[in-house]
């Protein structure tokens, strides 16, 4: 058997591998090197290892990687993608590893890169132990982007297990929910016109301020219906976060576009919140003589909750010692639960280094992550 790369070696190979996901061509890149480093690793401690393409990104995959057989088990995940950076603001390369200060820099130490390496080593320890249930590391594609990965398992129904880790950067205190992700537009086409007779025209700023006070209305009935005493927000919020339209005050508005975000708790239907606006929207229409149709940005990010008394939760609280919270950034976990596992969100480092110059892995959590990791294979697998 061929000799793998330590720990930290191995942090190093997948940091030097870039794997930049985002909605911009100019910063989007392919994961597939990643993707062929980890199953290289794998295969050589007798995992069995699949790729899985992603439909329409032919320089995106999955893998999905399984060690024994049969029923239940446990699924380590991470997603292999990293998000942009600003070379110039870091102090090192943020594609080579720096140790320094007694902590890993690198574009993905923490996010999360180091994981998926950390979930590696830990499995290396059982390679010559008979499992009673499969150990499954998972690595995805553009988490940062389009969570097309995730996507791509639920619609292909795998991989299938008792339970999930989820090894976002956590401060290694399990997270058992967090709030969804809806980005939506609505546009209004009216009629331009001189600004000297309104009857020329349907002005569609007019039409859009008669959006914006409908959609707050709603946004305060939400935020009356729904509350989570378990977010430090505890209501679901609504921002308008852009709005263009016009092109001159002598002229009648005749087309006007508003973006707006929409961050709903757990409980709450994405496709329901998305029918419901549509519904409230439409009346406008007639009103201001104008069309209105709506759109979402992006499919979306379910809202997450695992429920307290669930066996992973206690699990992981006793072996962290901490109790389970929530996160207001949104995670695969939603997709992976949806698959029919139990799932934690529960990794090394801080998500204040995340996307950040600098970003780095304290090496104060290798230890403690690999016994966490071991500790829950002996559980779910032996």
């Amino acid at each position: 058997m061929a000799q793998l790369p330590n720990t930290i070696d191995k942090i190093r190979a997948l940091i030097g591998s870039p794997s930049i996901s985002s909605t911009s061509p100019k910063w989007d890149s392919s994961n597939l090197g990643v993707i062929e480093t980890l199953h290289a690793w794998l295969e050589e401690l007798g995992f069995s290892c699949e790729v899985m393409p992603i439909t329409g990104e032919p320089t995106k995959a999955n893998l999905i990687a399984t060690l024994g057989s049969g029923p239940g088990g446990l699924v380590l995940s991470g997603h292999t993608d990293t998000v942009p950076c600003d070379p110039e603001l870091w102090k090192s390369d943020p594609f080579k590893l720096n140790e320094r200060d007694n902590r890993l820099y690198g574009l993905g130490s923490c996010d999360m890169k180091g994981f998926i390496a950390l979930a590696i080593e830990a499995a290396s320890a059982f390679k010559d132990t008979q499992l009673k249930a499969p150990l499954i590391i998972l690595a995805t594609a553009d988490e940062e982007s389009s969570m097309s990965g995730a996507r791509a398992l639920v619609d292909a129904g795998k991989p299938k297990a008792r339970a999930a880790v989820i090894g976002e950067p956590t401060g290694l205190k399990p997270i058992r929910m967090h709030k969804g992700m809806m980005m939506e537009a609505v546009r209004i086409e009216g009629q331009a016109g001189h600004s000297s007779d309104p009857s020329l025209g349907a002005n569609a700023l007019e039409a859009m301020h008669g959006v914006m006070s409908e959609l707050l209305s709603i946004r305060n009935e939400l935020q009356s219906n729904y509350q989570n005493a378990g977010f430090k927000v505890n209501v679901p919020t609504m921002n308008f976060g852009c709005i263009h339209g016009g092109d001159n005050p002598n002229r009648i508005c005749g087309r006007c576009e508003m973006e707006f975000d929409l961050r709903p708790l757990p409980g709450m239907s994405m496709d329901s919140l998305r029918n419901m606006i549509s519904e409230r929207l439409h009346p406008i229409e007639a009103k201001h003589n104008v069309q209105l149709t709506t759109r979402s940005l992006f499919p979306g990010i379910p809202p997450y909750e695992q429920i307290e008394a669930s066996e992973l939760i206690r699990q992981v609280e006793k072996l962290t010692g901490h109790s389970a919270n929530s996160v207001a950034f949104g995670t695969e976990a939603p997709f992976l639960q949806s698959l029919g596992m139990e799932t934690v969100v529960l990794g090394p480092g801080s998500i204040d280094q995340a996307h950040q110059p600098d970003e780095f892995l304290a090496l104060d959590q290798i230890k403690p992550t690999l016994e966490l990791l071991q500790n829950l294979i002996k559980h779910y697998c032996l």
